[in-house]
């Protein structure tokens, strides 16, 4: 393991499945790092970055140059910002440019940048080649704590969000906090929607830890200047999801699919919106007052910890009402192309109380649209 060429600072975390181990790094400055800690771990010497046109700006540089001095022979390929360009067209397309470039069987791809990089980055190495390594090197909060773990890639159709994706565990995950700082706020809280929910499914004193001040100096980005804090809440929540990945890496038994809570009206919301209305995180975390609804009528959720909930989400500047003018209609018609759905069963995660959570085939779409006028 890497250990042992860690600097003290940095927290190392192995993510173990039935059939793959990697680990991730978390830290400050470790983008200069970066090709020092990726040669400890793979051996091909050829690759390509993959990130999108405003990341690559900021820190493409300083990683080729990294990679560069370790021996590697990096190629940059930049697709346009934002959640358009998870497409199978784009993924094609920097196929098509790794082809160009000589790449093959011996070469590995590194997702450079948020969400939607990791996620058409990591279906690029699963699909080329038949499969190469795939390194994850996130540059938002959101990433670092949910996307960046667990192996599920893909991209998007007009019928839906990650309808089209593969299970493709990265090789090693590299999480600089020092990224953060360059968020703007908006970018840099939508990532609490994700810690949230985690807080909500799985460690009820977590969610009392994020209601109080040691951790309200971290509702900015400015707030990323306390690193030890930052890296200790990121750890909490890769520990989280890595334990559940860990049961149920190819979401077969229903362990995986708690981590969806909030998630099927949520992807939603995104679909609804053409994908530009709300950040991922933002719909979220509409999802998740939504699934709250739902959860005080099928599972007992007392209405005081659903009002906490909502509460949590407004301290971190994520919304909690749909706008006036939003198409709702259209939100409840993209719920049924949710891949959450089982022989045309709705699987809708809910919670009894905060900390825990389980899958249900109780719900109803009635159920659903009930919480949609709600919001």
């Amino acid at each position: 393991m890497l250990d042992a060429v860690l600097p003290v600072s940095v927290t190392s975390i192995e993510v173990r499945t039935d059939a793959h181990r990697y680990e991730v790094l978390i830290g400050s400055g470790l983008l200069a790092s970066a090709g020092e800690l990726v040669k400890q771990r793979l051996r091909e010497m050829r690759c390509a970055i993959v990130s999108d046109t405003n990341v690559a700006e900021r820190f493409a540089d300083e990683v080729k140059q990294s990679l560069t001095s370790s021996g590697f022979q990096p190629a940059l390929m930049t697709i346009p910002t934002g959640e358009q360009s998870k497409t199978l067209e784009q993924a094609g397309a920097i196929c098509d440019q790794m082809a160009g470039a000589r790449l093959d069987r011996q070469s590995f791809v590194i997702g450079l940048g948020g969400g939607v990089v990791g996620d058409i980055s990591g279906f690029v190495a699963a699909i080329f080649e038949r499969g190469i390594p795939h390194v994850q090197i996130p540059t938002t909060l959101l990433a670092m704590v949910d996307s960046s773990i667990g192996g599920k890639t893909g991209v998007n159709t007009s019928a839906g969000k990650n309808l089209i994706g593969a299970f493709h565990q990265p090789a090693l995950v590299i999480d600089d906090v020092n990224v953060l700082k360059t968020l703007p706020p908006r970018e840099f809280n939508q990532g609490f929607a994700e810690i949230i929910k985690h807080a909500i499914i799985a460690d009820a004193e977590m969610f009392a830890a994020l209601k109080v001040a040691q951790v309200s100096g971290l509702q900015t980005p400015e707030g990323a200047s306390d690193a030890l804090a930052l890296q200790s809440l990121i750890r909490r929540n890769i520990e989280i999801k890595a334990g559940i990945v860990a049961k149920d890496e190819l979401d077969r038994t229903g362990e995986r699919a708690l981590l969806n809570f909030g998630h099927t009206i949520g992807h939603a919301i995104e679909r609804a919106g053409d994908y530009q209305t709300f950040l991922h995180g933002e719909a979220i975390s509409l999802g998740m007052v939504a699934a709250s609804a739902v959860s005080v009528k099928k599972a007992g959720l007392p209405q005081d910890q659903r009002d906490a909930i909502v509460d949590l989400l407004r301290t971190f500047d994520l919304p909690t009402r749909l706008p006036a003018n939003f198409p709702r209609k259209e939100i409840f018609e993209a719920v049924k192309f949710d891949k959450k759905f089982d022989r045309g069963e709705i699987r809708f995660v809910i919670t009894s109380k905060i900390g825990t959570a389980r899958l249900s085939s109780d719900v109803t779409m009635e159920d659903i649209r009930e919480a949609l006028e709600e919001l």
